[in-house]
């Protein structure tokens, strides 16, 4: 049984709305990681939406969103080490 999301309470909405945004932004994070620049402002962009989402709503696609844009900022990270060796 599907719950309708209009009858839902407007926190636990804007909460799964949230997550899902996480979730977005951290595999967009991945996908733009080779720019540093826009791979680090997606990715804590994306923990942001998830923590303030857990902050309301326990959901797995929080936890699923702070996963993948963690590991985004790890690999913007790591590209962006790779970038200024790789110029000496």
């Amino acid at each position: 049984m599907d719950v309708d999301p209009s009858n839902l309470d407007p926190e636990i909405r804007t909460a799964r709305q949230l997550a899902i945004a996480s979730a977005a932004l951290g595999i967009l994070s991945l996908c733009l990681a080779i720019v540093p620049v826009c791979g680090g402002i997606t990715s804590i962009l994306g923990l942001a939406c998830g923590a303030f989402s857990l902050r309301t709503e326990r959901s797995r696609t929080a936890y699923v969103g702070i996963f993948i844009s963690a590991f985004g900022v790890v690999i913007t990270i790591v590209y962006t080490i790779f970038l200024f060796i790789s110029r000496r």
